[in-house]
C-alpha cells in the first residue's frame, strides 16, 4: 500500500512544510480490528488534509499519511511499544510513554471509548511490518521535504497538523474538559522560535478563535524530531477542534467546514508572509 502522498508547491517554493499524519483513511486488509469501523474511525483527524489543501498554492509542501493512525501512529516514537499488546517480547528497546499507558502508543491497544482494539495479541512480525510499510516511509517523506527546503534556504518552518475532540475523553489527560478552538504545541518552547507560536496564535485570535498553547497538547514525536530552533529548524503542532467543522458522531462535515477552511487559507497566506520576512 502507498503510505503517503506529497503535494509539492504550485509556485516558487518556500521553506514551509506541513504534514498531516492522522488524516489517513486507507484501511489495510490485515487490520483486523475488533470494534466496528465507525468506532475505530474516531481516531482519525478527518479532513485535516483537506483543510490545509491550499498550502501548495502558496509555495508550501504538504505531506499526508494515507494509512489510519489506529493501524500505526506516526506521531509516536518507535520505542513507544505497548508490550501488553504483543504475544512475545519486543526485540528492540522499549520506552513506554504516557500515551502507551492510555492505550494509544505506537500501535493502539484501545479504540475510542477505551474498548479493546483487537480480539487477540499481535505478533512482533505484524508490528514490524507496519513499521516498515507505513511508519518509516511516512517519516522519510516528511524528513525529505523538510531537509530539501532547509538545504536550499538555510531555514525551514514545519507545521504538524491535527484535529482534536471537542471534549477530552477517557483516553486523554483531560477527560471531560472542553478544549479551545485551537491548541498550539511547541513542547514548552523547545521546538520552534517563540515568535512562530506567537504569530500563529495571534493570527488565529484575530479571526475570533480561542487559542491555547501547550494545553492539553504540547506536541509529540514529529515536532520533537524536527524542531531544532537553534539550527533554524522550527516545528509547531497545531490542533483544531473538530466541533468547528464536523459532526463528531458521524464524522460528516457540517456547515462550518467551508468557513474554517477559508480561515486556514488566510492563516497559510499569513504564514507564507511570515516565512518570507524571516529569510
Amino acid at each position: 500500500m502507498q503510505a503517503f502522498r506529497r503535494h509539492d508547491p504550485h509556485e516558487e517554493p518556500l521553506p514551509l512544510v506541513l504534514d498531516s499524519p492522522h488524516s489517513g483513511k486507507d484501511y489495510p486488509s490485515d487490520f483486523a480490528h475488533l470494534p466496528p469501523r465507525d468506532v475505530v474511525r474516531q481516531a482519525e483527524d478527518s479532513y485535516v488534509d483537506e483543510l490545509y489543501a491550499a498550502a501548495p498554492t502558496m509555495g508550501a509542501t504538504l505531506v499526508e499519511a494515507l494509512f489510519p493512525r489506529a493501524y500505526i501512529d506516526p506521531n509516536r516514537s518507535l520505542v513507544d511499544i505497548d508490550t501488553a499488546l504483543l504475544d512475545a517480547p519486543w526485540p528492540g528497546p522499549v520506552t513506554p510513554s504516557r500515551k502507551t499507558e492510555l492505550g494509544i502508543g505506537l500501535v493502539w491497544r484501545l479504540a475510542h471509548g477505551g474498548v479493546p482494539m483487537y480480539a487477540r495479541p499481535l505478533s512482533v512480525a505484524e508490528v514490524e511490518q507496519r513499521i516498515a510499510t507505513c511508519y518509516e516511509p511516512y517519516h522519510a517523506a516528511v524528513a525529505q521535504a523538510i531537509d530539501e527546503r532547509y538545504l536550499r534556504f538555510g531555514a525551514v518552518w514545519h507545521l504538524d497538523c491535527h484535529s482534536m475532540p471537542a471534549v477530552g475523553d477517557v483516553m486523554s489527560d483531560d477527560p471531560g474538559r472542553p478544549r479551545a478552538d485551537f491548541v498550539l504545541g511547541d513542547r514548552d518552547g523547545t521546538t520552534c522560535e517563540p515568535e512562530l507560536t506567537a504569530f500563529v496564535a495571534g493570527t488565529l485570535r484575530g479571526m475570533g478563535y480561542h487559542v491555547a498553547i501547550n494545553d492539553p497538547y504540547k506536541g509529540v514525536e514529529l515536532v520533537r524530531l524536527h524542531g531544532r530552533p537553534r539550527e533554524r529548524r522550527h516545528s509547531l503542532q497545531i490542533e483544531v477542534n473538530r466541533r468547528l467543522y464536523l459532526d463528531e458522531a458521524t464524522l460528516e462535515k457540517h456547515a462550518g467546514f467551508a468557513s474554517l477552511q477559508a480561515h486556514l487559507h488566510r492563516l497559510l497566506e499569513a504564514l507564507a508572509g511570515y516565512v518570507r520576512g524571516r529569510l
